[in-house]
């Protein structure tokens, strides 16, 4: 895996650039979903962004370019639709290019980070995309966690599409369920969709997606209001009962869709984690949470 040392200077123009047009939440969830390495800093809006993208130059299990272009793509690609908003992008967009020519790297439309030389403009887009392939998942686990990381992304593609395109809107958990499984369907021959759980506690439920040759579960949530954002916890605490007594599931990743950022500390939900217990079935529980884009900044295309 190619690792390039991202330069301090590179990563304060970038972090600056992007502190003025996201909130703290969004860019957590696009840093994440960029696949920046390790948990977040813990460091105040205006000096996080910059550290975290230093630290992915930094790790020699990352593709610092590819972290760079992700965190890039959005706002280098997506011009705002108000004059006074595209011209202060268009002086940030420059100072971005600018540093990156600085540093010996251009900036090529879909997240492409290149060295300066390493391929000409004009090469075929195959051969630019060639260079970039990530690595190959190895276990279901690394699959299910880039598909996850990647959600947000694949949203914002197909929300704002080309002009007279039909554009599609993720509301609810059907909404995250249909992409999810999309996405993990390339990936796992055999998802099983809403099969149901032996009875616990007088009750049994449908599982999002099964998995049976990975004896895997995946549950979705889709944060409707506030008061919703109280009880998805306990409603995960339940599901968490119901799947440990399947005979087939000894894993469980929940993942959870917070559209309006209406969960105040989605950290907490890594309590959650770990290893569950009753009697001698056990089931170990990894836990995701996304949020979208500022809602501030959304624009119509």
């Amino acid at each position: 895996m190619m690792n390039f040392r991202l330069s301090r200077s590179l990563c304060k123009v970038v972090g600056d650039v992007l502190s003025t047009t996201d909130g703290h939440d969004a860019l957590n969830a696009l840093f994440i979903a960029s696949g920046a390495p390790g948990d977040p800093p813990a460091l105040a809006h205006h000096s996080k962004w910059k550290e975290w993208l230093f630290r992915a130059g930094q790790d020699p299990s990352i593709d610092s370019l590819q972290v760079l272009g992700n965190v890039l793509e959005e706002f280098m690609d997506s011009p705002p639709q108000v004059l006074e908003d595209e011209q202060r992008w268009r002086a940030n967009k420059e100072r971005i290019n600018s540093i990156l020519q600085e540093d010996g790297l251009r900036y090529y439309r879909h997240g492409r980070v290149i060295p300066i030389g390493q391929i000409q403009a004009d090469e075929d887009s195959g051969q630019i995309s060639a260079r970039l392939i990530p690595a190959t998942p190895q276990t279901v686990d690394e699959v299910i966690q880039v598909t996850i990381q990647g959600l947000r992304r694949a949203m914002h593609t197909l929300t704002y599409r080309r002009k007279g395109a039909e554009t599609l809107h993720f509301v609810n958990e059907y909404d995250v369920q249909d992409l999810l499984h999309a996405l993990l369907r390339p990936w796992v021959q055999d998802i099983r969709p809403e099969e149901y759980t032996p009875s616990y506690a007088g009750k049994s439920t449908r599982m999002d997606f099964f998995l049976p040759a990975h004896e895997l579960v995946i549950e979705t949530k889709c944060v409707r209001d506030r008061n919703h954002a109280k009880n998805v916890g306990d409603e995960l605490a339940l599901d968490i009962g119901h799947y440990q007594v399947h005979p087939g599931a000894k894993k469980l990743w929940c993942v959870v869709y917070d559209p309006e950022h209406h969960i105040t500390n989605p950290e907490g939900l890594k309590d959650l984690e770990g290893t569950h217990s009753k009697g001698e079935k056990q089931i170990a529980v990894v836990s995701s949470s996304f949020t979208n884009e500022d809602q501030n900044n959304k624009r119509p295309r």
